[in-house]
């Protein structure tokens, strides 16, 4: 019964982020101007929040099986950063684009949120 409670709570906090993100992403739009920088930690918020939600059942159980999915998942977030960090540093560098050190800082925040839990849900679903 509890499990089925905190399941339908991160749920219901990944639809309360949904809104929230793209309440303040369309403000933006409508401004005329990009959305933003925070709303992009909101995005990420929910897809935690959604990964969550579907990982909690397998999550709760400590047995091997979710301990190679979440080092599997590490290791593959670590990969993942460093790309997004080179990528980062040449487009910086090259000036592909012009970015404020916050909103560097808020989109490698949710880039590593995202690729953290969504390669859990991923090597869930292959082992």
């Amino acid at each position: 019964m509890l499990r089925d409670q905190l399941q339908i709570a991160y749920f219901m906090f990944g639809l309360f982020f949904l809104a929230l993100s793209g309440f303040i992403i369309f403000a933006g739009i409508m401004a005329d101007s990009a959305p933003p920088s925070g709303s992009y930690i909101m995005v990420g918020m929910t897809v935690m929040c959604f990964c969550l939600s579907y990982l909690y059942p397998q999550f709760k159980q400590k047995d091997e099986r979710m301990k190679l999915i979440r080092q599997k998942g590490m290791f593959a977030s670590f990969c993942a950063m460093m790309m997004y960090l080179i990528a980062f540093n040449i487009g910086l560098q090259l000036e592909f684009f012009i970015l404020t050190s916050i909103e560097v800082i808020h989109i490698l925040s949710t880039l590593l949120i995202c690729t953290v839990f969504l390669s859990f849900v991923v090597y869930s679903r292959i082992y």
